[in-house]
């Protein structure tokens, strides 16, 4: 199999020279050049044909986001987007995302260092490589049709006490989450996502997606409760898990190691989702690379709750739902616009539990 060719797009010499040294590692990736600037990578994208974009945000000459839109037009490559942690570069890098950029990296920094980096950036190289639809569809011009787009009316759901929503995803999870919150009536259930993400990125995140949703969106923070109408989003580079006392669900957020490659882990939710709420859980899990969710979401259906999986088709990653569907942790399988109708189908229904495996 060929090599992932890889074209470095940052005005700063270090980070060419650090990516470029760090990729090499990798016999499955090859750097095939590396640009300071928008104009220098059109000329090199034009000559060069790489499979993945790796792409600054604060650029000389050219910012990112206007290069973004015009590669997206105009020479569709999965571009990756590296950032800084700066508020502002966090909101540049999820506008990115809306425009078709399929992930998002810090830059190394403070704790997070160039060999927690490096290992991701082969992970979201990859992932890039493998992705799909991920070219975000234009935003409708209101002066074309006539009259502005309306948001659908959310569905109503009749019972919600005691009920949790558990998501996951990874690689066009952003896009796919907003489309599935979106849908999500202000007495729905309370819902707790794992989006692998860095810090920071997680509370711009939350903060865009709740200025566009009717239910209430925020980055979880340690002790939160889990209520209806409220959605928490595992900040980046913390776990997040479920605890329940009495009657009271609540999320816990810390510290500790990898798993699955990633911190905050689907997995990681997903068993303590399994755990304290068992049958009054519905769990979902999306579009994304690698396996992390899959475990977690098996015991979730072995413990009564309705588990999710988004299709092949509508993935811009199949790789976290295979793993799960494979695994029989996925009751259902439905396209990305089919999720919320089955997310308000499960939570009406009781679930039978399913026998564990025995060895």
């Amino acid at each position: 199999m060929n090599p992932i060719r890889v074209l470095i797009v940052d005005d700063s010499a270090i980070v060419r020279k650090i990516f470029t040294q760090e990729l090499s590692k990798y016999p499955d990736i090859e750097v095939v050049g590396a640009a300071p600037d928008p104009y220098v990578a059109r000329d090199k994208i034009a000559r060069l044909h790489p499979d993945v974009i790796t792409l600054d945000v604060e650029m000389p000459r050219m910012d990112g986001l206007t290069f973004l839109r015009k590669l997206m037009k105009y020479h569709p490559t999965p571009t990756i987007i590296v950032s800084s942690l700066t508020p502002k570069n966090s909101e540049m890098a999820l506008e990115a995302l809306e425009i078709g950029a399929v992930e998002v990296l810090a830059k190394p920094g403070g704790s997070y260092s160039v060999g927690d980096m490096s290992v991701q950036l082969a992970e979201k190289i990859r992932a890039a490589a493998r992705a799909r639809n991920y070219v975000a569809k234009p935003r409708q011009d209101p002066s074309n049709v006539g009259t502005a787009p309306t948001r659908p009316t959310p569905m109503a759901l009749s019972q919600t006490t005691h009920k949790v929503i558990a998501m996951g995803a990874s690689t066009g999870g952003t896009e796919a989450l907003k489309a599935v919150l979106m849908e999500m009536p202000p007495n729905s259930p309370g819902i707790v996502i794992v989006q692998h993400m860095p810090p920071k990125f997680t509370t711009a995140f939350a903060k865009r997606l709740d200025g566009c949703c009717a239910i209430q969106v925020k980055e979880a923070q340690d002790g939160d409760s889990v209520r209806p109408g409220l959605a928490l989003i595992a900040p980046g580079n913390e776990h997040m898990v479920l605890k329940r006392s009495g009657a009271r669900y609540y999320v816990e957020v810390k510290d500790g190691p990898l798993v699955c490659h990633q911190r905050p882990s689907v997995d990681v939710l997903f068993h303590s989702v399994a755990r304290y709420a068992g049958p009054n859980a519905v769990g979902v899990i999306m579009t994304g690379m690698g396996r992390d969710g899959a475990k977690g979401l098996l015991e979730m259906r072995q413990n009564g709750a309705r588990t999710i999986a988004q299709d092949e088709a509508s993935c811009v990653v199949f790789g976290m739902p295979k793993e799960a569907i494979r695994m029989g942790a996925a009751e259902t399988v439905v396209p990305l616009e089919s999720i919320p109708t089955a997310i308000f189908r499960a939570l009406e229904e009781k679930s039978p539990v399913v026998e564990r495996a025995t060895s």
